[in-house]
């Protein structure tokens, strides 16, 4: 090895005052300050400066005291009130009130080692970083790797700034942007909401990030839960993909879709890709779907707005139109046709809102349906222009009971069953008239200014015809089939969603996007690596080798810690060590080769 080759030793550059007795204890230079200043060492580009020092000059170590500050290029100051380092080893261990200061952040903990090898610093025991704009990091682990500007936090990880709060169990962070990568479960806590993630991402400066597992904000009222969630926490705004939950807690109501934007501070949200809106009740939840669906609103008084494709579902009552609007402080439903379709697109009838209860499907240009928002019960509906109703004869082949006119006014019984219909305005009606029997008589066919329907369980029981009233009954034979459907007569049954699922079948497939995310946590590995057990190894070798054979047996029986390079080693570092070295002496493999099954027959 040449002499560009060799390992450089530690080098004094200034001592103060020296005292060294080769004679009582050969190698060792004690080092005291003076008054012009403190003792300064260097070592392969780091500088120690102290008030007090020991120099092991035959194993090229130094112990320092008081007012101890180590000094790596323009990027790392390290203080102490204890240092001591191996210039063979490249290890430092430090204790006693103990600062790193790098260029965006401060670590302060009371015991660190730092490894000029790898450029890691690591404790154990407690430490906490404050980098100003991102505020204060603590946790009982904690790894610093210079070359990349990176901590790595584990145990107990709590960030604490001004404005926001994070609790997790795993933290890596950069200290020169501020990114924080959390790992585990993990709460992000503002004034304005609670953000919980086990793996998820947060810029500490700009107060913005998502989580990408089982992440979920709390809004006051709002709970928002999705598989992607990107967040916000300057606007209070946040947005997810796929799997998306919305739960309002104020009016016991929850919203699902596939991609979803929630803004507090403006109480709304915005769902779609397979929306769906439940309104929880005591017995009988109402369900929503649309191609999109707003909430707005204050908790007190929300606003559900849905578009396109609307579809409802209620057990005894469901359904569709082009568009919903529902007042949930009035409990006025609006199922609504948009002006955008002209009377003559071939499309217009199937979006003309249409509800069905029981037997009877009532259509118009635009259906109220009222109820009680304290006891959940249907009261009333309004339809306004073109008011049509039908229920199927069940008897008759192809038969159909009808009314129409201008308007329509129904009211439900306790159980949201219709109970009475009135047509105003230029009443039309076909009724399959029968006997006790259910014999068919006649069909009975009229016009009115105005008609009031009364049903029992879903069927017509009775009707009453007002002002101007033109009927009369013909025998099924002398009535033509073309004659027995009033105008603008359609029947939708293969529409109406009979259960939840149905309100998708018009649904295109739904290709969910995959998500790439975060990659999956990666432990810290080793501080006390095998490359650093081994190079204090051959540090404690080329100590023996100095010394006479008397010496050195008696250094064989002593333990590892009696070595200067390894006595600040960890209790179970040292441990292992004994132990190992102690089968090594013994003739037993430490590590012995995996052996493969013997096969059948071998000896």
């Amino acid at each position: 090895m040449t002499n560009a080759q060799e390992q450089k030793r530690i080098e004094v550059k200034y001592s103060g005052f020296l005292e060294f007795n080769d004679a009582k204890n050969p190698g060792i230079k004690t080092m005291t300050r003076d008054d012009s200043g403190q003792i300064h060492v260097v070592h392969e580009g780091v500088d120690m400066w102290c008030d007090q020092a020991l120099l092991y000059t035959n194993e090229d170590f130094i112990e320092a005291y008081g007012n101890v500050s180590m000094k790596q290029g323009d990027t790392i100051n390290m203080t102490a009130k204890y240092a001591e380092y191996s210039g063979k080893t490249q290890l430092a261990f430090t204790s006693g009130d103990v600062v790193l200061t790098e260029p965006n952040s401060t670590l302060t903990t009371d015991t660190l080692y730092f490894d000029r090898v790898k450029q890691q610093s690591f404790y154990k025991s407690g430490g906490r970083v404050v980098r100003d704009s991102s505020g204060t990091i603590t946790s009982t682990i904690g790894r610093y790797y210079m070359d990349a500007k990176k901590y790595q936090f584990v145990n107990d990880v709590v960030l604490v700034h001004p404005d926001y709060r994070i609790n997790t169990n795993q933290l890596d962070f950069y200290s020169e942007s501020g990114y924080a990568y959390l790992y585990g479960p993990s709460t992000i806590t503002t004034d304005e909401s609670t953000t919980y993630c086990e793996r998820g991402f947060y810029d500490t400066e700009n107060k913005i990030g998502y989580g990408i597992k089982k992440t979920r904000i709390d809004y006051d009222n709002r709970i928002f839960e999705g598989d992607s969630m990107y967040f916000d926490n300057n606007r209070s705004f946040a947005s997810a993909t796929n799997n998306i939950k919305v739960t309002d807690t104020a009016n016991n109501s929850v919203i699902k879709g596939h991609y979803a934007e929630v803004y507090k501070e403006r109480d709304s949200v915005f769902i779609t890709k397979r929306a769906l809106a439940i309104t929880v009740q005591e017995k009988d939840s109402i369900y929503m779907h649309a191609d999109t669906l707003m909430v707005t609103g204050k908790p007190e008084h929300r606003i559900t707005r849905a578009f396109r494709n609307v579809k409802m579902y209620k057990s005894d009552m469901s359904g569709k139109a082009d568009s919903v609007h529902v007042d949930h402080l009035n409990g006025l439903t609006q199922m609504i046709n948009l002006a955008r379709l002209s009377s003559n697109d071939p499309f217009a009838q199937k979006r003309t809102p249409v509800l069905w209860n029981l037997q009877n499907q009532m259509t118009g240009d635009t259906i109220h349906i009222k109820s009680n928002p304290e006891t959940e019960k249907i009261d009333s509906l309004f339809v306004f222009e073109n008011a049509f109703i039908v229920s199927r004869d069940t008897i008759s082949e192809d038969g159909y009971n009808q009314v129409k006119g201008q308007s329509l006014t129904g009211l439900f019984d306790d159980q949201n069953n219709l109970n009475q219909v009135d047509i105003i305005k230029n009443a039309e009606s076909i009724f399959y008239a029968r006997n006790d029997e259910q014999e068919l008589f006649g069909i009975d066919k009229a016009k009115s200014g105005s008609i009031t329907i009364f049903f029992e369980e879903g069927e017509i029981d009775q009707y009453n015809r007002y002002k101007e009233a033109e009927a009369k009954t013909y025998p099924e034979s002398e009535l033509p089939k073309n004659a027995r459907k009033l105008r603008g007569f359609v029947w939708r049954e293969e529409e109406r969603p009979k259960s939840i699922e149905d309100l998708f079948s018009d649904d295109p497939p739904l290709n969910l996007p995959t998500i790439k995310g975060l990659d999956d946590y990666v432990p810290q590995e080793e501080f006390f690596d095998k490359a650093m057990i081994e190079r204090i190894d051959q540090a404690e070798k080329d100590e023996e080798e100095k010394e006479d054979k008397k010496q050195q047996q008696d250094l064989k029986e002593k333990k590892k810690k009696a070595y200067k390079v390894s006595r600040n080693l960890p209790k179970e570092i040292q441990e292992q060590r004994i132990q190992e070295d102690s089968l090594k002496n013994s003739g037993v493999l430490v590590n012995p080769p995996k052996q493969a099954p013997k096969k059948q027959g071998d000896n």
